[in-house]
């Protein structure tokens, strides 16, 4: 078994357990909930229904990223049991974690001159940024050792293809990512967004669909052109969302029917609090390992 720690954030959005099942160790982003301080510490504080509830209710949220002093703090132990670490981060499109990181793993280095911290940008978000870690642990089991899987998740962390869309553009637009406007037009005209995540590891609004229904048919048409293989993907797939657990199983059970020959069911998930903070409830997002993104 290799001897170094493979670690990412809670912002990957699975489960605490099964991080700890594949024996990855990760560190807590935090949030403000009508000004608690929060860990975004896979519902403990706050269960998904909980938080979301509040939201619609009006409560006020904010989110901050892992420190440059927490990074340090988490890795110390690791470094000094005599183990080197592999860290992934959430995309840098979307925090300014990766930046934090970077600077924690040059400062502990002086603390801890025989030993390695290796940072990785994962570039991807939520359960897709789940989906690497589920991979990372695999070929890690598999004996690859920390250089090696570095260099593998830099070559391949944009085959992981993100697809989601929203029924409810309320935060969105609180969020400043939609325009009022286009915010009360869509709400209007029942637009549900298609967005993904970008080559740079950004948000980007693809489509603007009409209806719900037709937007979940988007998504499976995307991973019809785009999964690895085609049809005949032997992957596996995630599903998160927030709050809205019938129309991600309306999602899956698509993708189920399609994709006959994939890995295992679709693995469900709750978007996180860090993450839903920004979409608020009734988003479905939707990954697999597909083409490059580019």
């Amino acid at each position: 078994m290799p001897s170094y720690i493979l670690s990412c954030c809670s912002t990957a959005d699975v489960t605490e357990s099964f991080l700890r099942e594949r024996d990855i160790r990760y560190v807590f982003f935090n949030y403000e909930l009508d000004g608690e301080q929060c860990k975004d510490d896979f519902g403990q504080t706050h269960s998904p229904a909980d938080l979301f509830a509040r939201m619609e209710a009006g409560a006020k949220t904010q989110t901050s990223q892992v420190s440059v002093g927490d990074y340090m703090a988490f890795w110390r132990p690791f470094l000094a049991g005599g183990q080197d670490v592999l860290h992934v981060t959430l995309s840098s499109g979307i925090s300014g974690t990766h930046n934090s990181a970077c600077i924690a793993r040059d400062r502990i280095a002086r603390e801890f001159p025989g030993r390695r911290v290796v940072v990785v940008d994962s570039l991807a978000a939520s359960s897709g940024y789940g989906l690497l870690m589920d991979r990372l642990a695999e070929l890690r089991e598999s004996g690859m050792g920390l250089g090696e899987l570095a260099a593998w998740a830099e070559r391949h962390k944009r085959e992981v293809q993100h697809w989601f869309f929203s029924s409810d553009l309320s935060f969105f637009i609180r969020g400043g990512r939609i325009s009022k406007t286009a915010g009360f037009f869509g709400h209007v005209l029942r637009i549900c967004p298609v967005m993904n995540v970008a080559p740079d590891g950004s948000l980007a609004v693809c489509e603007k669909i009409r209806t719900k229904r037709k937007a979940e048919r988007r998504v499976l048409e995307h991973m019809t052109e785009l999964a690895q293989g085609g049809s005949d993907y032997r992957g596996k797939v995630f599903i998160s969302n927030s709050a809205c657990l019938e129309d991600a199983r309306d999602v899956a059970k698509l993708i189920e029917g399609q994709f006959r020959r994939m890995d295992g069911r679709v693995r469900h998930f709750d978007i996180g609090a860090t993450i839903g903070c920004h979409t608020g409830p009734g988003t479905v997002a939707t990954f697999f390992w597909g083409k490059r993104r580019a």
